[in-house]
């Protein structure tokens, strides 16, 4: 099979999960704390990335100066990316936190004009300020309703969820550095091992009785998150950025609140035109900043 092919489909299917964890986290927030949540996903999947970063054989000890560079990530690729994703579903709903999640892109693409003094065409602007427009609207069309409308607790959530693009910039932009010099799955098991030791302070007060009033189903849930979401999607897609461009890989990534949308709408979720509308614009906005 064409290797090309072969990168598009790990692409998709990658693309397909991390839209499938938008559906599992909105439906066992409803039984269990988002913050729990969170921090099992990653209770798992950091032993287990751990153990990969040592069967590759790969120098692990880094120097002390990157020391700060990895709490960065640790920060904004774990702790704080999926505390304000994880509330911002809860507050929201799936396809609308996949949809603003989708921002990240925008936001990279500020601060790479910000400080890497990258250029930001007529184009890359048009993409920007359309993606706005799409938020805005997204923002104040809550899914239930067919109108615009401004809910307290959907706007906070939409606001947690932008934060949480924000941190995925702010981890790309700092990992982007660090890549250039270090091999990638360490790079990702220091974020994964300091973003859940910076965890703790958020769980330890309350996690002994959510252990034990986790039911199978929510069990289930955090081996989703852990095994599928972070495990196979962070491999696939270090597997394609060896082999394709980030960007040309990056354009997949759209796929995400396509599927996740397709997915809410098998489950019984009604769309509004509102919320189709703001979703377009922040798609289309993406794809043309992306360009």
């Amino acid at each position: 099979m064409n290797k090309n092919l072969i990168i598009a489909v790990i692409l998709i299917l990658v693309s397909f999960v991390w839209a499938g964890s938008f559906i599992v986290v909105d439906v066992t927030t409803k039984e269990m704390d988002p913050i729990d949540l969170g921090f099992l996903r990653f209770l798992v999947a950091t032993p287990l990335m751990i153990l990969i970063a040592v069967l590759r054989k790969k120098p692990l000890l880094l120097p002390k100066k990157e020391l700060p560079w990895l709490v960065v990530l640790g920060l904004t690729g774990v702790t704080l990316l999926y505390l304000f994703q994880f509330l911002g579903i809860h507050y929201t709903n799936a396809p609308t936190a996949s949809v603003l999640i989708n921002t990240n892109v925008i936001f990279i693409a500020i601060l790479s004009g910000l400080f890497l003094h990258e250029t930001l065409t007529r184009k890359r602007v048009a993409g920007i300020v359309l993606s706005f427009i799409g938020v805005f609207v997204v923002m104040f069309s809550d899914i239930s309703k067919q109108a615009l409308t401004f809910d307290n607790l959907f706007f906070i959530g939409g606001i947690l969820m932008l934060l949480s693009a924000f941190c995925w910039a702010l981890y790309s932009f700092v990992g982007k550095r660090l890549l250039k010099t270090y091999d990638e799955f360490v790079i990702t098991t220091y974020a994964f091992g300091f973003g859940t030791l910076f965890y703790i302070p958020f769980v330890v007060l309350h996690l002994g009785p959510a252990l034990q009033q986790t039911s199978l189903n929510g069990w289930l849930a955090v081996l989703y998150l852990a095994l599928t979401c972070s495990l196979f999607g962070y491999l696939g897609w270090y597997y394609a950025l060896k082999h394709i461009d980030a960007s040309k890989a990056a354009v997949f990534l759209n796929f995400i609140p396509l599927f996740t949308i397709l997915m809410s709408f098998f489950f019984g979720t009604s769309l509004t035109w509102f919320f189709l509308l703001g979703a377009a614009l922040i798609i289309y906005g993406v794809y043309i900043t992306q360009k």
